[in-house]
């Protein structure tokens, strides 16, 4: 069970939290976009810390599990903890793929593979968009007032 709260944000804090988004994040996040490849803050960022969702702030991952997938999109092996994920079965674009989004605020994140390295196996593909980062020893956002955000790991 996660030690943060993950109960949705309300109606007023999720409009407050849109309205401090780019058009591009509003895109990705809200509209199920992608960003083009190779492009994005965090493809290439090696600092240690978590990366958090970019509306409502939950941690998602962990710089320890990022790694260098070559698809041109930040990309880890496993979440901070799995119920900060959901899965949602996506169909769009003549394929079959894993949606995952915040469990929180329900935001679009990207999508999950059966093709990453041990111990999951799997590869979070992840647009940079959707993510804020926080290094290591910094407080994790608190951007829904809730408290209780923690230091991201050491």
């Amino acid at each position: 069970m996660s030690r943060f709260d993950l109960t949705p944000p309300t109606q007023a804090q999720r409009e407050a939290l849109i309205a401090g988004l780019s058009g591009e994040e509003r895109r990705v996040l809200l509209q199920h976009g992608t960003e083009a490849p190779f492009c994005g803050v965090f493809l290439d960022n090696k600092r240690e810390g978590t990366y958090c969702c970019r509306l409502c702030g939950l941690p998602l991952f962990r710089s320890s599990a990022k790694f260098d997938s070559g698809t041109g999109w930040p990309s880890f092996f496993e979440p901070y903890a799995e119920e900060h994920l959901g899965r949602i079965r996506d169909t769009s674009h003549g394929m079959i793929r894993t949606e995952i989004v915040c469990a929180r605020c329900g935001s679009h994140l990207g999508h999950v593979f059966p093709d990453g390295p041990p111990p999951t196996f799997e590869r979070h593909c992840l647009n940079s968009v959707s993510l804020a980062f926080v290094d290591a020893g910094e407080p994790l956002p608190d951007p829904l007032g809730r408290g209780g955000a923690e230091a991201g790991p050491a």
